[in-house]
């Protein structure tokens, strides 16, 4: 089964950055569309970024314009370049594929203090 490693997250002040990798044992995932999502207790599972087979970004209106998601296809990896952080950012971000096909790894846990 494909598996899937999120690394990056951390302890930011807002308005601060931060980078997510997101690192895949197969290359059809990254290829094949990937997105990433965030998880805040007591709410579902929410994509906040996405990039498709062809490489176009999309983002929930929440985001965009301070987020980038971006793919190095030589590495399996997805990114998550996440700007001016705001407390509502906060939460567990995890990539998987946008259809969510692969098996969900532990994570990554950012937040955001004001």
């Amino acid at each position: 089964q494909v598996q899937l490693v999120e690394s990056g997250g951390g302890l930011v002040q807002a308005g601060g950055s931060l980078i997510l990798s997101c690192t895949a044992s197969s290359l059809r995932f990254i290829i094949s569309g990937m997105a990433w999502y965030r998880q805040v207790p007591g709410k579902h599972r929410e994509l906040v970024a996405s990039i498709s087979d062809i490489g176009t970004p999309d983002y929930v209106d929440s985001v965009k314009g301070r987020f980038t998601i971006s793919r190095d296809i030589a590495k399996n990896t997805v990114y998550l370049l996440m700007n001016n952080l705001e407390r509502e950012d906060t939460g567990v971000y995890f990539c998987n594929t946008i259809s969510r096909t692969g098996a969900w790894g532990q994570g990554t846990q950012v937040t955001v203090s004001s």
